[in-house]
C-alpha cells in the first residue's frame, strides 16, 4: 500500500484545505489518457466509487485502481520549493 510520508501528509493537506465545504477533499493519482507519461495527479473533491483511499493524519490521496496495484510498494513524498510550489515524487518504499 502506498505510504505517505510527513512532508507529504503536510502538502496534501495544505493543498486541499482550500476546497470549501468538502470534507472528503484529496489527491486523486490516476493514469492520464497516454499511459506512457506516467500518472496525473489532481485536487479532487471526493474520491471516484471505484478508488482505493490512502489517508495519513488527515491527508486522503484517491488512487485509481491500476494506480493502486503499481504503488503498492510505493512512497509519496512531497517538497515544497523556493518558487511556493508544491513538488510530490514517488520513492521505492525502504
Amino acid at each position: 500500500m502506498l505510504v505517505l510520508t510527513d512532508n507529504a501528509t503536510t502538502a496534501v493537506k495544505a493543498v486541499t484545505s482550500d476546497l470549501s465545504g468538502a470534507t472528503d477533499a484529496g489527491i486523486r493519482i490516476a493514469v492520464p489518457g497516454d499511459q506512457d507519461q506516467g500518472f496525473a495527479l489532481a485536487i479532487v473533491p471526493a474520491p471516484e466509487a471505484t478508488d482505493t483511499v490512502v489517508e495519513s493524519a488527515g491527508a486522503r490521496v484517491f488512487l485509481e485502481p491500476a494506480v493502486a496495484e503499481a504503488l503498492q510498494d510505493r512512497t509519496l513524498d512531497a517538497e515544497v520549493g523556493s518558487d511556493g510550489a508544491v513538488r510530490f515524487a514517488l520513492r521505492s518504499q525502504a
